[in-house]
């Protein structure tokens, strides 16, 4: 498998500067075909005008949102204007409770996903929501950039988050062709249970599995020494040097207060490199 369609939403082209910089280079890196999807934010909130304004204040919100998804349109096509890479821009409005459609529509049909941390002086509702669609509707990868960014060079040496669970399986698979890239690659498993079916070697099958593949693959096994996980995840890329973090998402129900939860969301709040993950 290798990334030969990658997709980034953008919903404020000054704002998405970064990432859009790091979907080229990557595309650039993949020789991949790069799509952008920019969409206008319908601010509209039914029901929450007083009666006789309603109609009128949501075509004003509506009209808003189409012409600054027009303006991030041809402020991308500048931007990508000089590129020698294969590329194209969509565009869509939508209300950020139905953001869900346009970008599952596109992640479903995407090798991989480029998106900022939605969270941070950058985050906002919009972009946790488009996180959230194209991880579980869309069910594609995302690589998740911190708010610095990142550049081709990401990757050559990466913690792969390991706890035996369906999604952390489904992003290794997701995450091969980077895993294959790069110069080192350390499983890193956090308390493995001491009845587990891995007891007596914990990460060795799937270090059998990636070393057949060609990865450069050693194991860690580390104590829960901190309060969360991914304090312990976080530390131990700083220790190693790593530039990448590979990682499960874990969805909750939409009726919970967030959908990305526990160790996830704390990662993708305090990330410093670029995560990568799936579902």
């Amino acid at each position: 498998m290798a990334y030969k369609s990658i997709l980034t939403i953008v919903t404020d082209a000054a704002a998405a500067a970064r990432q859009v910089d790091a979907a080229v280079a990557i595309a650039r890196r993949e020789d991949a075909h790069l799509d952008v999807l920019c969409i206008g934010i319908d601010r509209t909130q039914t029901g929450y005008y007083y009666a006789g304004a309603t109609a009128i204040i949501s075509q004003e919100t509506f009209e808003q949102a189409r012409t600054e998804v027009a303006g991030a349109e041809a402020a991308i096509r500048e931007r990508l204007g000089p590129e020698d890479i294969r590329w194209a821009v969509d565009t869509s409005v939508a209300q950020v409770g139905a953001l869900n459609g346009p970008v599952a529509m596109l992640a479903r049909f995407a090798d991989l996903v480029v998106l900022q941390k939605p969270y941070g002086s950058n985050g906002s509702q919009a972009a946790e929501t488009i996180l959230e669609s194209a991880l579980f509707e869309g069910r594609a990868p995302v690589l998740v950039l911190p708010e610095a960014g990142t550049d081709a060079a990401f990757g050559k040496r990466v913690v792969l988050a390991w706890n035996q669970s369906d999604e952390a399986l489904v992003t290794v698979r997701a995450a091969l062709p980077l895993l294959k890239a790069a110069a080192h690659v350390d499983i890193t498993i956090i308390d493995p249970p001491t009845h587990g079916p891995e007891r007596s070697d914990p990460g060795g099958m799937l270090s059998q599995l990636l070393v057949r593949h060609g990865v450069k693959a050693e194991v860690s096994v580390l104590a829960r020494t901190l309060p969360r996980v991914s304090e312990v995840l976080s530390r131990h890329a700083r220790d190693i040097n790593a530039d990448l973090i590979v990682m499960g998402a874990y969805g909750h129900s939409r009726f919970r207060e967030a959908i990305l939860g526990g160790a996830t969301r704390d990662m993708l709040e305090m990330a410093e490199v670029p995560v990568f993950m799936a579902h």
